[in-house]
């Protein structure tokens, strides 16, 4: 419409008719002068409109009439040219709608005319087609006159004239038919007045019908009327019809506008009134007929009436049945009984062949089916209908096979309807059977007993798609081809039940409560949707439920047995695969649908075909043929005829697939199976694999012939109980085809799903299906008892399969399963035993991961029922069963450790039970198992199991088979022990739980609890129980677990020990950690010397470890180190228990022990425990807190150890701050008694001095096997005493002092093996000290800071000090001797790296270095002390003065250069110091000792007896020059100018010394060169000028004071005149040779000193000096 209004289409039309006028015009100018005019004022007409109107096709519509007029009248004229030229625009107007009714009424009676005058035939259907379809103006008379000049027209001499009538009456129909839909479309919508029913009574009421639905009821009515030979009341005008017409006319209508019928009751009227009878009547002669008979009662027109009549009224019938079935009850049951007769032997082949298309499409159909037997068959006296059709069929398919061939011949030559002859039909066998034989490919057929029918393709699954019902152009009967009619019975068969299985488990599903939802398909997606609106309206649904089952179990029990006939009789007769599957897949749906209707006998038939199709012909399985012969008795009644149930033929034709051998004790030969055999097999897997729910008593049957077949096909169980294609074992090898091959995986995955479906069945049907399997089972043990063949495995395997798909309610199976799979365990063929263990292990385990409801940690009865088989196997002695076990228990673990709860027991149990001697892969799979345990289930375990797992753990490694276990064990025990730190808390919180329970049972039965460590609580049990078991560790054979559980008790004890109750500790220290060390100690000490060459295999042993007592040794280091540190790091909490000092004294004794063995290794280890246990603050009372915690007020000694020589710091098994954190938060510290706390220090630094003494002490023999301690180890000795003095302080006394001295004295004298000398001592060169020697000034060190801020009586310390320092500072000179060890000078030792067994050669220490640093001290405390009281009153200075005399004597001759330069400053330093306090004291006499011996040191060193080097250089030479000078200066600025504080004997000395200095000392050996240098001029110089200075001192006051002055004086003037004389003498004596150059420099000298001559002021004339 919106393509013909658009203004472009307008502007073209109104052109286009202008355009048609105009030629109309030019046609008609000469002989028809009207048209033209009539034209030429259509034109003026058109224009106008065009020009005057706004809406061009309603003002052309209204005056269309006049528009169209030129063209009627141009038709009038009858010329072929002109009329075709109008017919052409006035279906253009048409087109466009722009016709009114008037004008359609003028166009109708003007082709009328055309019609009768035979002119343009097609042009005017054509024109009548537009007319009719473009729009709906033509009503009543004037549509009725339109479609009679269709019909007119079809009846014309003309073929194409005539087919195109027919098509276009075909369209015309539809178009009067569309026109009532459209207008039922449009007045929808609006409510109409209720119409009283029997107004419509009546045929001709029609008043109450809208104009399109009257003008179809009109054209119906006389469509009847037509093919019942009757006058039209409506197409007036009719002169002609034929019945075929009018009935397809009548069947489209019927088919295409069902709606009409059924809105309209008018219409549905004429249906009942007209259609019906109309259709009855028409049967009748073909009810009447027989072969022979041709007499046709029918009244119509028609030549040949027979086929094609009955053809289209078949298909008239099946559009009844189909759309109008619930209007038409009691009609349809008449039909439908005329079907079914049509079927009959007696009617012509193409009677029955379109008779049983028809039923096909009823076949399809299975709603319809159903109202059929709601309808009839449930009426009491009603023919039943529905068992009449399906009987009918199988009558009908085995009536062709059992016609014999001559009477098929003689029936098929007096039929009259032309069908293919019989005759031809069993001449066609033979080149079938004879085309098998020669292996061509073979025909799909049946072939039963000599007769052998094509099975045709005849349509698609689900449709009834028929041939000769479509055969409308057929006057004569068609002939059938052979098989046609058999193929559409088949299909037929196939469709019903197809159809009414669906439909029923739809309805089904619909109604199903949850707990029976079980589907035929179970893929059905279909089911669960409808389960869900089933949820929705169950209640609606109980009534309709009841209702529904009644009409299902109808439709199958009218069925059945007619099916089941039918189809075992096509099954045994097909030699096709698909019609095979077809007819098993029929066979299946309906078993399902039987057992799900709880229809048994009818399911236990269709069950024992398959299992009979399956197996072999004449199989010796009882169990089938006892089920047949119920069945084999029965015959059913189709219409008054008996048809018997046929039995199977055996003579196949099918291909042979499979050679094996039958399942029996004795087989005798083979057996063979055939594709169809498979094929049966593969069907009965389906229906028990999806409806093994409805099987109920049929499982044994079911299950035996699937185990028969199995075995023939040589099928093994693989993993989960699948079965697996294999070989057979013995006997003839099973023989395979291809084709069979190829199928076998998919038998075997199906055999699987099979028993997967069993969960979904009741508990009673699964205990069929258990019983049936165990019995087959004992059957095939039975078998394999007495022989060594392969077992038949099936039953088992599938018992494995079964409870897995079943864990959901496993209890109710569980024992019988269980019980009966122990028994195979146990049975003595290997391979059953084996498929025994594999199966229970593998139940086991699924059931643990199985999502229980409840679960299994609510059900723990349930879990230790499914664990207790897996214990149970431990009292089977096969090993093979053992590892399964233990694999079992490793899996359980990996997949369902975290739940087994109170199974755990039972778990640990089976791997606690593995002994030493069982071999090593099952220890080592026990211990995998245990290991998964401790690393991820500690957590989910009742916590009354962890000492089972400690125990068990520690078992395994006592284990000796191999040493890896072990250790990783004792790894294992770690990680426990830090699981019940972590979870401490929790554990307790259960373990007293427990405990309460178990201590009210226990005074229940009047006993008392018994467990190890009793009276601790149960928390610190479990922890003592776990110490004890590395305690026992800690002693093993073997060195390296018991290094291993040594450091892993420490380490658990350090880390973990805060947990335990207070007094347990009592228990940790006494019976664990002092039994461990005894034990330990003991063993050290009676090891074995005896040297171990190899560690096992080709392991190498470190020469350090090549004795037991070695090996033990490093036992007895870490088991004290470990002690020690639980000592220091518990110490608070250790301190509070009420004989901490025993434990103290204790663990000091065995410090001491361990310190004095003859074991480098062993004493130094001993120390280091010794320092590590000093490491403590004593705890601090509240008030006296400082606010940063204690822990961190450690002496400076940590840092001094960890640089100095120990090699490595010591390790904390806790931080401080977590130590800190751990006293301040949950053990506040235990306020001790100080004196109690005292008592210990002095305990240790008793032991500790004990250790001095002991191992300083020089050895009295001296042999080569004399044990001198190492280094390191006096190290470690000395270091100890700082921390070890914080302590001790207070109380520290001379006595103390002097034992350390002697300690001190002896550690540094003790010298090294020249092995070790290159780590230890520097190269002589270099002036660096030994870590030890550090360590003792360390010591003195701390010892004087001490004194420094002590109090007084301290003070009186510092000369003790002192004199150890001096002692030490001799040593540069004379180094120490011990004993009468025989040392050597670094630089002489051999190091005897190559000879290792040679004795050790003892070399003496360079002491320069500590000698030099030990004088450095001393000067640095000098100057800090030298005013206390003590330092003076002890003659300090002279001492230091007194050993500083010796290097200075020595000079030269001293070892080391650097020790007289240093002794030379350090004595310049003390003076500066000492002798102002010396002059301060002078009164006191204190230092009147001390002149002597300073003047002695002064001689002695600057008139050294020792020459200097001879490659002393010059430089060298001037530089020590300086330094006699330096001392001089001193004398010049300290010493003279004080003298009169001094005494005068050393003025005196001082005088003379300087006298003898400013006088030339020469060295014998000079060069000319060197005399000046070597003279020591400016020394002479300087006490020269030295003397002059003191002579004329002019600062005297008193008397007293100027005899410096004088004395010096003296002393110079005598010098001069010694010099004067000698000079007078040497130079009478030279002669005439010259003085050496320094003799007159000696004499001019004096001259030349610039002496003031206010020095001459001062004496009288006569006595001044010469000048």
């Amino acid at each position: 419409m919106a393509g013909t209004s658009s203004p472009e289409a307008v502007k073209k039309l109104l052109e286009n008719m202008q355009g048609d006028l105009r030629a109309l015009s030019l046609e008609c100018r000469k002989k028809f002068p009207p048209v033209k005019e009539a034209a030429e004022s259509g034109i003026i007409k058109v224009k106008t409109i065009a020009a005057r109107s706004t809406d061009v096709l309603a003002a052309l519509k209204e005056s269309s009439s006049e528009v169209v007029q030129p063209f009627l009248m141009g038709c009038g004229t009858k010329e072929p040219k002109i009329t075709q030229l109008c017919l052409a625009a006035i279906q253009r107007l048409m087109s466009h709608e722009v016709v009114s009714e008037v004008a359609a009424g003028n166009v109708i009676n003007m082709l009328w005319q055309l019609m009768e005058n035979s002119l343009e035939e097609l042009k005017l259907l054509q024109t009548v087609l537009v007319l009719l379809t473009t729009n709906t103006v033509v009503h009543d008379e004037a549509l009725s006159k339109a479609i009679v000049l269709c019909f007119r027209l079809h009846f014309t001499k003309d073929n194409i004239t005539n087919n195109t009538a027919a098509a276009t009456v075909r369209q015309v129909v539809t178009v009067v038919f569309e026109r009532v839909v459209a207008e039922d479309e449009r007045y929808k919508d609006i409510v109409e007045q209720p119409i009283g029913i029997q107004g419509n009574s009546n045929r001709r009421s029609v008043s109450t019908l809208k104009p399109c639905a009257k003008d179809a009821y009109m054209l119906f009515q006389d469509l009847c009327q037509l093919v019942n030979a009757d006058a039209p009341y409506w197409l007036v005008g009719m002169t002609e019809m034929t019945r075929t017409f009018g009935l397809e006319l009548l069947e489209s209508v019927l088919n295409d506008f069902p709606q009409v019928f059924l809105q309209h009751q008018e219409f549905s009227f004429l249906l009942k009134e007209r259609v019906c009878p109309l259709v009855i009547k028409l049967f009748s002669p073909n009810i009447k007929f027989r072969q022979g008979s041709s007499t046709s009662s029918s009244p119509a027109p028609v030549e040949k009436p027979y086929f094609p009549i009955c053809m289209r009224l078949l298909r008239v019938v099946s559009v009844l049945i189909k759309q109008f079935y619930s209007l038409l009850v009691t009609e349809c049951e008449i039909f439908l009984s005329l079907l079914v007769k049509f079927l009959d032997a007696d009617k012509p082949q193409w009677l029955r062949a379109v008779a049983v298309e028809s039923i096909h499409r009823l076949c399809v159909q299975p709603q319809l089916l159903r109202s059929f037997c709601q309808s009839y068959d449930m009426k009491q006296h009603s023919t039943k209908v529905f068992r009449d059709i399906v009987n009918a069929l199988g009558s009908f398919i085995q009536s062709l096979f059992l016609v014999p061939n001559t009477g098929n011949v003689s029936a098929t030559t007096n039929q009259t309807g032309g069908s293919v002859p019989g005759g031809t039909a069993s001449a066609q066998t033979n080149p079938g059977m004879l085309g098998m034989g020669g292996g061509v490919t073979v025909l799909p057929a049946f072939e039963y007993r000599g007769t052998w029918i094509p099975i045709l393709s005849v349509s698609t699954q689900g449709s009834a798609k028929a041939t000769y019902l479509e055969m409308l152009d057929k006057v004569e009967p068609p002939s059938i081809p052979e098989g046609y009619a058999m193929s559409v019975a088949f299909h037929s068969l196939l469709d019903l039940v197809r159809g009414i299985t669906n439909m029923i488990e739809e309805e089904l599903g619909q109604v199903e409560t949850d707990s029976q939802v079980t589907t035929a398909d179970t893929q059905s997606s279909l089911t669960q949707s409808s389960d869900l609106q089933d949820f929705n309206s169950a209640s609606d649904q109980t009534d309709k439920e009841t209702v529904s089952r009644a009409v299902w179990e109808e439709m199958v029990n009218a069925c059945w047995c007619g099916l089941l006939a039918a189809l075992s009789l096509l099954l045994d007769a097909s030699t096709d695969e698909a019609a095979t599957e077809n007819i098993l897949k029929a066979e299946l749906t309906m078993a399902a649908l039987c057992g799900k209707l709880g229809l048994v006998t009818s399911r236990d038939a269709f069950i024992t075909a398959i299992c009979k199709g399956s197996l072999p012909p004449h199989y010796a399985l009882t169990v089938l043929n006892t089920t047949t012969a119920v069945l084999s008795g029965k015959s059913y009644s189709i219409q008054g005829q008996n048809v018997q149930m046929i039995s199977p033929s055996s003579e196949s034709h099918q291909q042979v697939v499979a050679v094996g051998q039958p399942l029996a004790l004795q087989p005798q030969g083979t057996v063979m199976l055939t594709s169809k055999n498979i094929q049966c097999m593969r069907t009965l897997l389906s229906l028990a694999h999806c409806h093994g729910a409805v099987l109920g008593t049929s499982w044994q049957l079911v299950l035996a012939t699937l185990q028969h077949l199995v075995w023939i096909l040589g099928l093994k169980p693989g993993i989960g109980g699948a079965l697996k294609p294999g070989r057979a074992v013995e006997g003839p090898s099973t023989v395979l085809t291809t084709a069979v091959m190829t199928d076998l995986p998919v038998i075997s995955n199906i055999l699987s799903r099979l028993f997967e479906s069993s969960q979904y069945l009741d508990d009673v049907s699964l205990h069929h299906l258990i019983n049936a399997l165990c019995s087959l089972s004992l059957e095939a043990m039975d078998m394999a008892y007495g022989n060594n063949k392969e077992p038949s495995l099936f039953a088992v395997a599938k018992l494995l399969e079964t409870g897995l798909v079943n864990m959901h309610r496993i209890e109710i199976l569980w024992r019988p399963l269980t019980g009966h799979l122990l028994e195979v365990c146990q049975h003595p063929n290997s391979r059953m035993r084996e498929w025994g263990a594999e199966a229970l292990t593998s139940l086991i385990k699924a059931g643990l991961t199985f999502n229980h409801d409840p679960s299994l940690s609510q059900n723990q009865r349930l879990q230790l029922l499914l664990l207790n088989p897996l214990k149970e196997l431990s009292n089977i002695n096969h090993p093979d069963i053992r590892l399964k076990q233990l694999e079992c228990v490793l899996q359980i673990l990996q997949s369902q450790g975290d739940s087994l709860g109170p199974g755990w027991p039972l778990v640990l149990g089976v791997m606690g039970a593995i002994r030493s001697d069982q071999g090593e892969s099952l220890i080592r799979t026990a211990f995998q198992c245990l290991q998964l345990v401790v690393t991820d289930f500690l957590p989910t375990m009742p916590c009354t199991c962890l000492q089972i797992v400690v125990d068990v753990a520690g078992s395994f490694g006592l284990h000796n088979q191999e040493l890896n276990i072990s250790l990783t064990s004792i790894g294992l025990l770690w990680n426990i022990s830090d699981y019940f730190f972590q979870r401490g808390e929790i554990i307790e919180k259960e373990l007293n739980k427990e405990e309460a329970v178990q201590q009210k049972q226990a005074e229940e039965k009047g006993i008392s609890l018994n467990r190890p460590f009793h009276p601790a609580p149960p928390f610190d049990c479990l922890w003592l129980c776990l110490y004890a078991k590395l305690g026992e560790l800690c002693v093993d054979p073997r060195p390296a677990v018991r290094k291993s559980a040594g450091q892993t008790l420490f380490s658990t004890v350090g880390a973990h020990g805060t947990l335990l109750q207070h007094a347990t500790w009592h228990t940790v220290i006494w019976k664990v950690l002092f039994h461990l060390l005894d034990q330990v100690r003991e063993s050290s000490t009676t090891a074995d010397k005896e040297k171990i060459e190899s560690g096992g295999g080709n392991i190498l042993i470190h020469h350090s470890r090549d004795t037991a007592e070695k090996q033990w040794a490093e036992t007895w280091v870490l088991t004290l180190a470990g002690v020690a540190r639980i000592f220091n790091t518990r110490r608070y909490l250790l301190q509070s228990l009420g004989d901490f000092s025993q434990a103290w004294d204790v663990l000091l004794d065995h410090i001491q022990s361990a310190a004095l063995s003859k074991n480098n290794e062993v004493s130094l280890a001993a120390l280091k425990s010794f320092q590590e246990i000093l490491q403590i603050v004593s705890p601090v009372r509240e008030s006296e807190k400082p606010d940063t915690p204690p822990a961190i007020n450690m002496p400076v000694l940590i840092g001094t150890v960890t640089a100095t020589g120990l090699g490595r710091s010591f390790m904390r098994t806790d931080s401080i701050g977590e130590r800190i954190g751990r006293y301040n938060i949950t053990e506040p510290p235990v306020i001790t008694d100080e004196i109690e706390d005292l008592n210990l220090w002095w305990a240790a630094w008793n032991s500790w001095f004990r250790i001095g003494s002991e191992s300083t002490k020089p050895p009295v023999a001296c042999d080569k096997m004399t044990f001198i301690p190492s280094q390191p180890f006096l190290t470690a000795l000395i270091q100890i005493f700082p921390a070890l003095y914080q302590h001790i302080k207070t109380g520290f006394s001379m006595d103390d002092l002097q034992k350390l001295g002697v300690i001190l004295h002896g550690a540094v004298s003790v010298p090294i093996s020249s092995d070790a000398s290159p780590f230890i001592l520097p190269s002589y060169t270099e002036a660096v000290l030994t870590s030890l020697q550090e360590a003792v000034l360390t010591a003195l060190d701390v010892l004087q800071k001490a004194i420094c801020v002590g109090s007084e009586s301290m003070q009186i310390m510092y000369p003790a000090i002192f004199d150890q320092l001096l002692t030490f500072v001799e040593f540069s000179c004379k180094p120490p001797q011990y004993g009468q060890l025989e040392t050597k000078h670094i630089a002489n030792a051999k190091y005897n790296q190559i000879q290792l067994f040679a004795p050790a050669e003892w070399v003496a220490l360079n002491y320069v270095p500590f000698a030099e640093r030990s004088l450095e001290v001393v000067v640095d405390l000098y100057q800090k002390t030298a005013c206390h009281k003590a330092v003076v009153n002890e003659r300090v200075l002279q001492n230091i003065i007194k050993t500083l005399r010796m290097p200075l004597s020595l000079k030269y001759a001293c070892p080391s250069e650097s020790t007289w330069k240093l002794a030379v400053s350090s004595l310049l330093k003390v003076l500066s110091i000492g002798l102002p306090v010396a002059r301060q004291h002078a009164s006191s006499g204190k230092f009147d000792n001390m002149w002597p011996e300073l003047a002695n040191t002064f001689e002695n060193f600057l008139f050294t007896k020792s020459s200097p080097p001879d490659n002393l250089s010059i430089q060298e030479f001037q530089r020590n020059e300086s330094i006699d000078v330096e001392v001089v200066q001193l004398i010049s600025t300290e010493i003279l100018p004080y003298a009169n504080f001094i005494p005068k004997e050393f003025v005196g000395q001082i005088m003379t010394m300087l006298n003898k200095g400013s006088i030339h000392s020469q060295s014998s050996s000079f060069t000319e060169a060197e005399i000046d240098i070597r003279m020591r001029e400016e020394f002479s110089k300087m006490c020269f000028e030295t003397l002059l200075q003191f002579s004329f001192s002019n600062k005297v006051t008193s008397p007293q004071e100027g005899y410096i002055s004088r004395m010096a004086l003296s002393v110079l003037l005598k010098r001069s005149q010694d010099v004067l004389y000698r000079y007078i003498e040497d130079e009478r004596l030279s002669g005439k040779c010259p003085l050496p150059r320094s003799r007159p420099f000696v004499c001019t000298n004096p001259a030349r000193a610039r002496i003031p001559t206010w020095h001459f002021k001062r004496f009288p004339a006569n006595q001044r000096p010469a000048p």
